[in-house]
């Protein structure tokens, strides 16, 4: 007959474990974790059980165990290598009328630990009569698909409220944070736009209404008030809203300005941050916008207007002066005034220079250069949007790590 699952409440209750070796090692903490006050009865322990002895988490009687042991306890778990041993705490349990777990015989146990994980809020665990390998198999699927959303449901009695602002990172579905993954498979509504990930719109129910709030340079846009509406108007009808975005919500996403409004209308707000491609999409092509010896500051810099535009709040000359990695965003079509710029302002023309365009996509490509040569490399090769330019000397260790590289497996 099938097992009756039930979920054990062991805060403040007493557990016996008689047993001190691997199996009572792994048992242990998750009885802790529960808040079982845990009593452990074996003439020897192993150095970890000893070292939670010694701290006070669990109670050691260092004797072999004795009839009587049982009294008090709300659950005992019989792990020793003796099965003599095992079988006299269970009958003594089961007179008792105390359940019991006996390691060593699933057969002759009356009750039985399942393959058990946890993924947020959830708990859960998977018995299948004796076979604790498949049992914990089953359990590490189901655990992965709750932590990464596939599993999530969107009727749940606790689901979110309102709008979420969740960063999808720089392209590559499966850069997008555990937790946005989860909130994305409870929406009811998902407003997104060019830069998120898009392959994940696909595992969505087909119930879930997806808006495109594209902002295409130089082309068809929604504005920032019309998307703002989106998410108070269908939160405010009681649906649960997921704002999904390319890299992170609050660098250059305009996410400040999505939870302002809803804020002001009343609207609770969820933020979940994002990998930003500033340091993603360079990470991607082996570029590390930090390096020892090379550089301890990087700057990340919107050039959606070039230097000497009235709306530019960018102290350039500042950056012409500094030693450390410039991260531009948004600058493909304002690469020649702003090469120039640096240059006027301190930069050498012979600073590297990497442009990534797609990064982390399948389509990615990069090309390198010098700040004096830049602009010219990149209308040669019809570099287009979104792409990421770095500059700095940071662009020389990448090189040199393609050159081990490639030089990996030579004949001498």
């Amino acid at each position: 007959m099938p097992p009756y699952l039930l979920g054990l409440r062991l805060g403040g209750r007493r557990v016996l474990v008689v047993g001190g070796g691997r199996v009572a090692q792994r048992r242990v903490p998750a009885l802790l974790d529960a808040g079982a006050e845990v009593v452990l009865v074996s003439p020897s322990v192993t150095a970890t059980l000893e070292g939670l002895a010694d701290r006070g988490r669990i109670t050691w009687h260092q004797r072999p165990y004795k009839r009587g042991d049982c009294r008090g306890a709300w659950l005992v778990q019989a792990v020793t290598d003796d099965a003599a041993v095992n079988g006299d705490v269970v009958a003594e349990a089961d007179a008792a009328r105390i359940w019991s777990v006996r390691a060593d015989d699933a057969e002759s146990s009356p009750a039985w630990t399942p393959a058990s994980g946890h993924a947020g809020d959830a708990t859960v665990g998977v018995l299948l009569g004796g076979d604790p390998r498949r049992a914990a198999g089953i359990r590490d699927a189901v655990v992965e698909g709750l932590r990464d959303g596939a599993l999530e449901s969107r009727h749940s009695r606790r689901k979110p409220a309102g709008v979420a602002l969740v960063g999808g990172g720089p392209g590559d579905p499966g850069l997008i944070t555990v937790r946005g993954r989860q909130l994305l498979a409870m929406a009811d509504v998902v407003v997104t736009d060019r830069l998120a990930p898009g392959g994940l719109l696909d595992e969505l129910a087909a119930d879930v209404e997806v808006i495109d709030a594209a902002k295409i340079p130089y082309g068809r846009t929604v504005t920032q008030d019309r998307i703002n509406a989106y998410l108070v108007e269908h939160a405010q009808a009681g649906r649960f809203v997921v704002r999904l975005k390319g890299g992170d919500p609050f660098v250059f996403g305009r996410g400040g300005e999505e939870a302002l409004y809803c804020a002001r209308h009343g609207v609770p707000v969820t933020v979940v941050p994002g990998i930003t491609s500033a340091v993603a999409v360079p990470s991607a092509a082996g570029i590390p916008v930090t390096h020892r010896g090379v550089s301890q500051e990087f700057h990340v810099v919107s050039a959606h207007v070039p230097p000497g535009h009235p709306d530019s709040t960018v102290d350039w000359a500042a950056l012409g002066r500094a030693n450390g990695t410039i991260v531009l965003l948004m600058a493909v079509e304002r690469m020649e005034p702003i090469a120039g710029a640096l240059m006027r302002y301190g930069r050498s023309s012979d600073t590297p220079v990497a442009v990534v365009q797609d990064g982390t996509l399948p389509g990615q490509r990069a090309l390198t250069a010098t700040l004096g040569t830049v602009a010219g490399a990149m209308a040669a090769g019809e570099v287009r949007p979104p792409a990421i330019v770095v500059v700095g000397d940071v662009v020389n260790v990448a090189r040199e790590i393609d050159m081990i590289r490639a030089d990996m497996g030579r004949d001498p």
